[in-house]
């Protein structure tokens, strides 16, 4: 299948690993110029070097951090898959409003004005594709409470936003990740401490009988910025091998 995204300019926040870095991988593959966008130079340039691609080291928690990131792109944006997440706090003994700020920082307000910041130039083209990685944790409870509600919140937004755009010709969708394992995440981390509550959780939670993968997250992101999945919109997809438990 042919995606037609040549020659497209597509932004990933949180882009220089896991998740993340596969989905740079996936649309640089289909051609697009991508810009990878996070805190740390070094890793942007690395990644930015390997994919032709742009090299965006901000804060985009901030508001001056998203502006810095759309003007690197010459704020001409056709793609946009706002992958930066955060957690704060682990349960409601270690979570108040400051957590909750934070969690919503780091997941809903950069996806929000990024989202928005890039919508002139898509409706001015009448095509524009916004994918944002939400969490199994936003389709359902579970998790940490700051984390899950930032996360439902980025669906809403996504639904909502995409009720709004896409008679301009642009379509908004998320993907929802399970219990992904990359080196250095925190499934690692788990694997690699407690190996056998881990094993034992991933045979009891994930009916696949495995963790995913970031390439097969990246699959899911990169159909839903091309061309075909023109009839997609404010749709949030579980990518998970059957580990939620929503109707939805």
């Amino acid at each position: 299948m042919e995606f037609g995204l040549a020659g497209k300019t597509a932004l990933v926040t949180g882009g220089t690993r896991g998740i993340g870095l596969a989905i740079a991988r996936s649309l640089a593959a289909e051609g697009a110029r991508v810009a990878v966008a996070a805190r740390t130079q070094a890793d942007v340039e690395r990644v930015a070097g390997e994919l032709d691609g742009i090299p965006i080291a901000a804060d985009l928690s901030t508001e001056a951090g998203c502006a810095q990131a759309m003007e690197a792109c010459g704020g001409k944006v056709q793609v946009l898959v706002n992958n930066l997440g955060l957690r704060a706090g682990n349960s409601w003994r270690d979570t108040g409003v400051t957590e909750l700020e934070a969690a919503m920082a780091g997941n809903l307000y950069p996806a929000v004005r990024l989202s928005l910041l890039s919508l002139p130039e898509m409706r001015g083209e009448g095509w524009g594709r916004i994918v944002i990685v939400s969490s199994l944790f936003g389709r359902e409870a579970g998790g940490a409470p700051a984390y899950n509600a930032a996360k439902a919140a980025e669906i809403s937004f996504t639904t909502s936003l995409a009720k709004e755009v896409a008679r301009e010709g642009v379509t908004d969708n998320c993907v929802a990740p399970g219990s992904i394992l990359f080196e250095g995440g925190s499934w690692h981390r788990r694997l690699v401490t407690d190996p056998e509550t881990t094993t034992a959780f991933v045979q009891r939670e994930i009916p696949l009988g495995r963790f995913g993968t970031p390439e097969e997250v990246a699959a899911v992101v990169a159909f839903l910025c091309s061309v075909p999945a023109s009839l997609v919109n404010g749709a949030c997809w579980a990518v998970d091998g059957g580990q939620s438990r929503s109707n939805i």
